[in-house]
């Protein structure tokens, strides 16, 4: 992709460009799922919610770096976009150094692979070879692997079909389509328009979006490092709130054009985008990782995933038309969105900090079993699928 891209404007093939971009779309979509997965499976639980954001913050740092080199003064001109966009070759490098030395996930070896073997070497290449956590983590990923019915990949149509997840399954649903209909991809599409509508002089502009890049990744530091202190709801519930209350203050201001209030508008952006990367623009894929076990794990991530790039592809297509037709009121589209998902956080999702999935698991099943009677045998062939355990479902009878 980077050669493609970077050779495209000496070639003078248009061709060239959108292969590039196919091509290194389809690597962003299998690290987008891939890499927040690993290392849910590898974090130790009391770890989990700081490593489960990592990806946000490189992600952030990412777009800072583009943002910075797309200034005018250092490769922003019109004849250094070639080189500008395969820059992304140096960390594609980095990464085909290192990648072959990481280990398989432990809990992928064992549960999958019923390695033990490999399971202990991993697990002693990640932690302190001398840990007495080690044996506890092995008979946690046991523990597991006894409850499941198969240690088969389930599919996707089965995630969907297996009613044993179903809050499971609605929650990353509702938390990966609402990452991108916030409004976040609008702010980042857009900026420059939203700048500009809002009065801020264009030569200040490209300023402007750089210092809303560094908010970006204070933001994801700050999210990052409160996660394991707070856990994941109040980041998530706070985070969809303040960008609901940002996306309201941009419509107010953009209606109210008086002195000084494009200042405002500047202040909501910078809400909208510090509300996203404190909470909800890392947690959903954490989640994902955490409500579910390891036979339905990799589905469920193909289920947010794609919701996620077709909600991402939505909002930047339709957002113009939206802007056209309802002018500074088409921010109260993502006002709405946003605070229907904290409500939905605050009702439905249950805080996940410094469990282990089989307990985040279990914390559903009651969840999912409210929903449908059912007799004393098909309850207890949902121990067998990995949501629930046997013991429980016969105490929740004999009650």
């Amino acid at each position: 992709a980077t050669l493609l891209m970077g050779f495209s404007k000496l070639l003078r093939s248009p061709e060239m460009v959108i292969l590039g971009r196919f091509m290194s779309g389809i690597h962003s979509g299998i690290s987008l799922t891939v890499v927040p997965m690993y290392l849910g499976e590898i974090a130790p639980k009391n770890l989990r919610g700081f490593l489960g954001l990592i990806p946000s913050i490189f992600i952030c740092l990412g777009v800072f770096a583009a943002q910075v080199l797309g200034l005018r003064e250092l490769m922003g001109k019109e004849k250094d976009w070639p080189l500008l966009m395969s820059l992304f070759v140096i960390p594609t490098l980095v990464e085909l150094l290192f990648l072959p030395w990481f280990p398989e996930s432990p809990r992928y070896l064992l549960i999958q692979k019923q390695d033990v073997a490999a399971t202990v070497r991993a697990l002693t290449w990640y932690r302190n070879r001398h840990s007495s956590n080690i044996q506890a983590e092995i008979e946690e990923m046991q523990e597991e692997q006894r409850s499941l019915a198969s240690l088969e990949t389930i599919s996707v149509f089965q995630l969907i079909a297996d009613r044993s997840v179903r809050w499971q399954l609605t929650t990353v649903i509702v938390i990966s389509m609402a990452m991108q209909l916030s409004g976040i991809d609008a702010v980042w599409f857009y900026t420059n328009r939203i700048f500009e509508n809002a009065g801020i002089p264009e030569a200040y502009i490209q300023y402007t979006t750089v210092g809303t890049g560094a908010i970006e990744v204070v933001a994801g530091l700050i999210g990052s490092l409160a996660i394991e202190r707070v856990g994941r709801r109040p980041l998530l519930i706070g985070g969809f709130s303040l960008m609901g209350f940002s996306c309201a203050g941009i419509t107010i201001s953009l209606l109210l054009q008086v002195p000084g209030m494009h200042y405002a508008s500047v202040a909501c952006v910078v809400g909208i985008i510090a509300g996203f990367c404190v909470g909800p623009a890392g947690v959903p894929f954490l989640m994902t990782a955490e409500l579910f076990t390891q036979s339905h794990r990799p589905a469920a991530y193909i289920v947010g995933g794609v919701l996620n790039w077709l909600s991402n592809f939505t909002v930047g297509f339709v957002f113009p038309f939206l802007q056209m037709s309802a002018g500074a009121y088409c921010y109260l589209v993502f006002c709405g969105i946003c605070w229907i998902v904290a409500i939905y956080a605050y009702i439905v999702i249950p805080e996940t900090k410094n469990r282990t999935f089989m307990e985040i698991s279990q914390m559903f099943s009651f969840k999912n079993s409210a929903r449908h009677h059912v007799s004393h045998d098909e309850l207890q062939l949902k121990k067998f699928k990995g949501y629930g355990t046997l013991e429980n479902s016969a105490t929740h009878f004999e009650s």
